[in-house]
Protein backbone atom coordinates (compact mmCIF):
# COMPACT_ATOMS: atom_id res chain seq x y z
CA UNK A 1 0.00 0.00 0.00
CA UNK A 2 2.77 2.46 0.85
CA UNK A 3 5.88 2.96 -1.24
CA UNK A 4 9.30 3.45 0.19
CA UNK A 5 10.74 6.89 -0.34
CA UNK A 6 14.10 6.72 -2.08
CA UNK A 7 14.02 10.12 -3.80
CA UNK A 8 13.52 12.39 -0.78
CA UNK A 9 10.51 14.63 -0.28
CA UNK A 10 9.45 14.53 -3.95
CA UNK A 11 8.18 10.93 -4.06
CA UNK A 12 4.54 10.14 -3.22
CA UNK A 13 3.83 8.17 -0.04
CA UNK A 14 0.80 6.39 -1.49
CA UNK A 15 0.92 4.58 -4.78
CA UNK A 16 -1.28 6.46 -7.31
CA UNK A 17 -2.73 3.16 -8.53
CA UNK A 18 -4.43 2.48 -5.19
CA UNK A 19 -5.07 6.01 -3.93
CA UNK A 20 -8.68 6.64 -2.90
CA UNK A 21 -10.71 8.56 -5.45
CA UNK A 22 -13.84 9.62 -3.57
CA UNK A 23 -14.58 11.20 -0.21
CA UNK A 24 -16.44 8.11 0.98
CA UNK A 25 -13.38 5.98 0.38
CA UNK A 26 -11.16 8.27 2.45
CA UNK A 27 -13.39 8.32 5.53
CA UNK A 28 -12.61 5.65 8.10
CA UNK A 29 -15.46 3.29 8.94
CA UNK A 30 -17.64 4.80 11.61
CA UNK A 31 -17.78 3.13 14.98
CA UNK A 32 -21.15 1.74 16.02
CA UNK A 33 -23.08 4.15 18.22
CA UNK A 34 -22.75 3.46 21.90
CA UNK A 35 -25.67 3.62 24.27
CA UNK A 36 -25.44 6.24 27.00
CA UNK A 37 -24.28 4.86 30.31
CA UNK A 38 -27.07 4.72 32.85
CA UNK A 39 -27.04 3.56 36.42
CA UNK A 40 -29.91 2.42 38.56
CA UNK A 41 -30.48 3.41 42.14
CA UNK A 42 -33.12 2.22 44.57
CA UNK A 43 -35.81 4.64 45.67
CA UNK A 44 -38.40 4.01 48.35
CA UNK A 45 -41.92 5.38 48.35
CA UNK A 46 -43.90 5.23 51.59
CA UNK A 47 -47.61 5.86 51.89
CA UNK A 48 -49.27 6.65 55.22
CA UNK A 49 -53.00 6.90 55.76
CA UNK A 50 -56.13 4.89 56.31
CA UNK A 51 -56.25 1.48 54.65
CA UNK A 52 -58.70 2.68 52.01
CA UNK A 53 -56.66 5.84 51.25
CA UNK A 54 -53.44 3.84 50.87
CA UNK A 55 -55.09 1.25 48.62
CA UNK A 56 -56.69 3.95 46.47
CA UNK A 57 -53.36 5.76 46.09
CA UNK A 58 -51.60 2.53 45.08
CA UNK A 59 -54.24 2.01 42.38
CA UNK A 60 -53.81 5.60 41.15
CA UNK A 61 -50.03 5.19 40.96
CA UNK A 62 -50.60 2.00 38.96
CA UNK A 63 -52.91 3.84 36.53
CA UNK A 64 -50.03 6.24 35.83
CA UNK A 65 -47.86 3.24 34.93
CA UNK A 66 -45.30 3.71 37.68
CA UNK A 67 -45.68 0.47 39.65
CA UNK A 68 -47.78 -2.65 39.85
CA UNK A 69 -50.01 -2.96 42.93
CA UNK A 70 -48.32 -6.25 43.83
CA UNK A 71 -44.94 -4.47 44.03
CA UNK A 72 -46.05 -2.71 47.23
CA UNK A 73 -45.71 -4.22 50.68
CA UNK A 74 -48.74 -5.45 52.56
CA UNK A 75 -50.25 -2.64 54.67
CA UNK A 76 -48.38 -2.34 57.96
CA UNK A 77 -49.96 -0.84 61.07
CA UNK A 78 -48.15 2.25 62.33
CA UNK A 79 -49.54 1.97 65.84
CA UNK A 80 -51.69 5.04 65.37
CA UNK A 81 -55.45 4.55 65.21
CA UNK A 82 -56.74 3.92 61.67
CA UNK A 83 -53.28 4.40 60.07
CA UNK A 84 -51.26 1.99 57.96
CA UNK A 85 -48.25 2.35 55.74
CA UNK A 86 -47.22 0.63 52.53
CA UNK A 87 -43.71 0.67 51.07
CA UNK A 88 -42.54 0.40 47.48
CA UNK A 89 -38.86 -0.05 46.65
CA UNK A 90 -38.07 0.47 42.99
CA UNK A 91 -34.89 0.86 40.94
CA UNK A 92 -34.80 3.93 38.71
CA UNK A 93 -32.36 4.91 35.97
CA UNK A 94 -30.02 7.78 36.81
CA UNK A 95 -27.82 9.50 34.28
Amino acid sequence: MFTLSTQGDQSPTVSPAIAPTTATETAPPSAPPTAPVTYTEPVRLMLFGSLSAVQTTIKQIHLHGYAEPNDWSQPISTGRPNEVMAILTKRVSVG
